[in-house]
C-alpha cells in the first residue's frame, strides 16, 4: 500500500502546466513537494496566499506564512497574499481549475463526505462547500479504509454529505479510481504490490474492473 507522500506523488504527476490549484489539508498539502521542475502550476490556499511552494527548510520557515493546514510554507515567485474573501471569489468566481481534497468517504455517485466524523466530533466544514461547488474539478487523496477496516468507497455516504456528484478521481494507498457518471468507481491504476482481489474486499461500493489494470510506477518517496 502507498504511503501519504506516494499518494501525494502520484497527484502531482496528473497536475498540468499552467493550473490554479487548490490544496486541502492532510496529503494534498504534500503535493507542492512533488511537483516537476518544468510545471508552471500556482497552488491557491484559502487564507489568502497565490503561489505556495515546497515546505520550507528548517531555517528558512516564516511562522507567518502558512497553510489552511495551519503549516509553514514557502512561496514562489511571483506569490501574493490578500485576505480570505478575495481568496474565495478566486473559488467562487470559477478561478480555480482543480481541487485536491481529503475526504472521509465518496459515494460511487461521486458525492463527499468531508467534514464531520462518526464520534460526533465537528471538525468544521470550512471551506469545502465553496470548493466542491465550483466550476473546478475535484479529486480526492485518502486511505482507502478507515482506522477499522470499513472501507470509504461507499455506495452510499454514512456521514454528513458536504457536496452531490462532485468528484471526478480518487487517489487512494491501494490505486486511482474514477467515477463514473452512471455510478460507480472505475479502477485505473493498482498501487504496487496490491492486487484486483484486495480492492474488491475493500471497496463497499460498486467497482468496474475493465482490461488489464497497470501497476502504478513511483519513485522513491517514504
Amino acid at each position: 500500500m502507498l504511503s501519504k507522500k506516494q499518494i501525494a506523488q502520484r497527484i502531482a504527476s496528473e497536475i498540468k502546466d499552467g493550473q490554479y490549484i487548490y490544496l486541502g489539508i492532510g496529503i494534498p498539502s504534500l503535493i507542492a513537494n512533488y511537483l516537476p521542475e518544468q510545471l508552471q502550476v500556482v497552488f491557491q490556499s484559502e487564507n489568502g496566499l497565490l503561489g505556495i511552494g515546497p515546505y520550507p527548510e528548517e531555517d528558512h520557515m516564516d511562522p507567518d506564512l502558512i497553510n489552511a493546514s495551519k503549516e509553514t510554507i514557502s512561496m514562489v515567485k511571483g506569490s501574493s497574499l490578500f485576505d480570505s474573501a478575495e481568496a474565495f471569489a478566486m473559488i467562487r468566481g470559477g478561478h480555480i481549475d482543480l481541487s485536491i481534497l481529503g475526504a472521509l468517504e465518496v459515494s460511487e455517485n461521486g458525492d463527499i463526505s468531508h467534514w464531520k466524523i462518526s464520534s460526533g466530533l465537528i471538525k468544521g466544514v470550512g471551506g469545502a462547500l465553496d470548493l466542491v461547488a465550483s466550476e473546478a474539478k475535484l479529486y480526492i487523496a485518502m486511505h482507502h479504509c478507515h482506522k477499522d477496516g470499513s472501507s470509504k468507497l461507499l455506495k452510499h455516504c454514512k456521514m454528513p454529505i458536504t457536496g452531490i456528484k462532485c468528484v471526478q478521481k480518487i487517489f487512494t494507498d491501494l490505486g486511482v479510481f474514477t467515477v463514473l457518471p452512471e455510478g460507480g468507481f472505475k479502477l485505473c491504476e493498482r498501487a504496487p504490490g496490491v492486487s484486483i482481489e484486495e480492492i474488491k474486499a475493500k471497496t463497499e461500493g460498486r467497482l468496474v474492473v475493465k482490461g488489464e489494470i497497470k501497476e502504478m510506477e513511483l519513485f522513491d518517496a517514504e
